[in-house]
């Protein structure tokens, strides 16, 4: 009675963690170069009932569930047009390398609206949060003079891609930080880049709607066997008395 209880309120705490994934998944539905999250879970320890050498069973019996990660698509969306100078939209796979002015740290991410930064003299490209944004050669870049009807830059915009995108870390504010898993960076020679557009966010409404209502059921399910396996304790501590 005591594994069913625990079983149960366990896994109506990792539903709760699922349904945190959907909310801010909900929350960025309108954030540029947003990429969605999916929690992924793992079963804990399974034991075989009425086992008394050693052998496999059919029936068995488990501890629960635990959300083991979060899974992000890096699919690319579709692009809406602005009237920002800066925007870009990085139309197939890849992303844009930011180097942080403060700490030096390199980081990766989809949204390109872009915005100058003057540091000394000299004005640079730079992200919401005030990262370099960095060229084919990863050096920052420096915006110049007006030419035609729009500034000049010191560089191309680099667009780079790692080998596997699986268990890339989120650092906030849609960047991404390789681990050793993704391998080095390298630059995507060729890459579409369209201006004056910003990606959409990777949010599926329809689909978020859709995971909100599974986990509601499941976290109701949970919660009613913690209801029952209470009560069946309550009658079992009853007659013992």
């Amino acid at each position: 009675m005591y594994t069913s209880f625990y079983t149960a309120a366990r896994g109506a705490m990792e539903e709760q963690k699922k349904f945190d994934v959907i909310a801010n998944n909900f929350a960025n539905v309108n954030n540029y170069g947003y990429k969605s999250k999916s929690a992924v879970f793992s079963d804990l320890m399974y034991y075989n009932l009425n086992n008394y050498r050693g052998d496999d069973t059919p029936l068995k019996a488990g501890v629960g569930i635990r959300l083991e990660k979060t899974n992000t698509n890096f699919n690319p969306s579709a692009p809406m047009t602005t009237d920002g100078e800066f925007d870009y939209t990085i139309l197939e796979d890849g992303f844009f390398m930011l180097l942080s002015p403060v700490t030096g740290e390199i980081t990766y991410s989809r949204n390109g609206h872009f915005s100058m930064s003057q540091r000394g003299p000299l004005f640079y490209l730079v992200n919401d949060n005030g990262n370099f944004v960095l060229d084919q050669n990863q050096n920052p870049i420096i915006v110049g003079d007006i030419a035609g009807t729009e500034r000049e830059l010191s560089g191309e915009i680099g667009v780079y891609g790692f080998d596997i995108l699986d268990g890339m870390e989120s650092v906030g504010s849609n960047e991404f930080a390789p681990t050793a898993k993704n391998g080095d960076p390298y630059l995507i020679p060729g890459a579409r880049l369209v201006d004056h557009t910003l990606e959409m966010s990777g949010v599926d409404t329809a689909e978020e709607v859709s995971r909100m209502i599974e986990t509601q059921r499941a976290y109701s399910y949970a919660l009613k066997m913690v209801q029952t396996s209470d009560e069946v304790m309550t009658t079992i501590n009853g007659l013992r008395s």
